[in-house]
């Protein structure tokens, strides 16, 4: 039977709060991770109108064609976001759920010398491991203001129409940029924003889980639910493929205009959720104007992000924004010998050829050996036609590295890696 959602109070907007130092943990697995899984789904029909409260029947692909449709623009709330994926909490770096304060690029001493620490994509590690609140608010493509709260600090992301302004509490320092927004979403961003912060709200992660349409997946109506005070329909997907390590996962969607409300993936081992997005209160009514405007408190440090934007673009020697991020990933995969994707739906695998070299060996005295041991001590060995390796596991995703330096990595049991790299063979 549903449950009624908890409501959670919140404190009102706002920057320039001093945050106690805590260094974070750095595995840049991204929120997002739900959507990659859920790559195809397939209609099963079903309908609902059991459990609380009653609301009419629906089938799932009305359900889906309700989502499809809803045209909110405005919008303002408060965003739970938990994340448990079973990472390892390292010596130095704090717990899972580490926060805002120390240890970021960028930062010296406590001070940022370049915005770093204010910059979007410093967050997204954040949001890979524990609990944490957003705020959001959208009046239309021009205005979106999205503010992730800690005990101690706040970042705040606020786009008003060329206006772009990332301001981080902690180190008091803002990134000032004047690119426009994105036209391309119906939940519009700033161009600054990256997609794997972009997906942390459950309208964005919903519409990756079913952006396409197939047969590894059943989708069905499962009853009802009462989310942030609002009449809910539940929508249970659930992949086909006994490879995948997803158990499922459940959209709540507002009964009324078709808004995802709440997102929840559930690894097949059971537990808690993996992955769980959801608003604790939420308005549809125009937020206030003032929402959208942004001053640097006091004795902030100022980043010009146009300029250094420019200034990335010609020490590159090409134009484009983006070019130092695509370039940096060209590279990247041309030094592994390139990423390729093997396998469907929910059983998508990628893989990164290898270069010869794999990870340090337990054997052995000195730095090497240390590391070797340490690594064997978190996965565990494996072998088979293609050689030998070792796969490292979290709750969701697994990443099986041969010897000779091979990655595969999905979200899959550790036997459909082996099979992938003995078919690679």
């Amino acid at each position: 039977m549903p449950r009624n959602e908890p409501t959670e109070r919140t404190d009102e907007w706002g920057e320039g709060r001093s945050p106690k130092r805590r260094k974070a943990v750095r595995y840049a697995v991204p929120v997002a991770v739900a959507g990659v899984a859920a790559a195809t789904i397939g209609l099963v029909p079903a309908f609902a109108g059991s459990g609380s409260p009653d609301l009419p029947k629906i089938s799932a692909q009305d359900l889906i064609a309700k989502i499809a449709s809803s045209d909110v623009q405005q919008l303002s709330g408060t965003v739970r976001v938990t994340t448990d994926l079973g990472l390892p909490s390292l010596p130095g770096m704090g717990g899972a759920a580490g926060s805002f304060g120390g240890g970021r690029g960028g930062e010296q001493g406590g001070k940022s010398d370049d915005g770093a620490s204010a910059a979007p994509q410093s967050k997204l590690m954040e949001l890979a491991s524990g609990a944490h609140t957003l705020r959001v608010a959208a009046d239309g493509p021009d205005k979106q203001r999205v503010s992730i709260v800690d005990k101690a600090a706040e970042y705040s992301l606020v786009h008003n129409g060329k206006e772009v302004w990332a301001y981080d509490s902690g180190s008091n320092t803002a990134v000032h940029s004047t690119g426009a927004g994105r036209h391309g979403d119906r939940h519009h961003a700033p161009k600054d924003l990256p997609g794997d912060l972009k997906n942390a709200t459950p309208q964005d992660l919903a519409k990756q889980a079913l952006k396409a349409a197939g047969d590894t997946t059943s989708v069905t109506v499962d009853g009802t639910a009462k989310v942030a005070g609002r009449d809910a329909y539940q929508l249970l997907i659930k992949p086909k493929q006994a490879a995948s390590t997803v158990g499922s996962i459940r959209v709540a969607v507002d009964a009324a205009n078709g808004t995802p409300l709440k997102f929840t993936l559930t690894p097949k081992s059971g537990g808690p959720a993996a992955v769980d997005v959801g608003y604790t209160n939420v308005d549809f009514a125009k937020p206030d104007a003032g929402l959208f405007s942004f001053t640097p408190p006091k004795g902030a440090k100022v980043v010009d992000g146009d300029k250094q934007r420019a200034k990335a673009e010609r020490e590159h020697g090409k134009q484009g924004k983006d070019f130092g991020a695509r370039k940096g990933a060209e590279d990247f995969k041309k030094g592994l010998g390139g990423l390729n994707v093997v396998g469907k739906g929910w059983t998508s695998i990628a893989t990164i050829k290898g270069t010869g070299s794999g990870l340090p060996s337990g054997k052995g005295q000195g730095a090497g050996g240390d590391a070797g041991k340490f690594l064997d001590s978190l996965g565990d060995k494996v072998s088979g036609s293609f050689g030998s390796g070792r796969v490292f596991s979290t709750r969701l995703v697994n990443a099986l590295i041969t010897d000779n330096g091979t990655v595969y990595v999905g979200a899959v049991d550790k036997q459909a890696l082996i099979d992938a790299a003995d078919a690679a063979k």
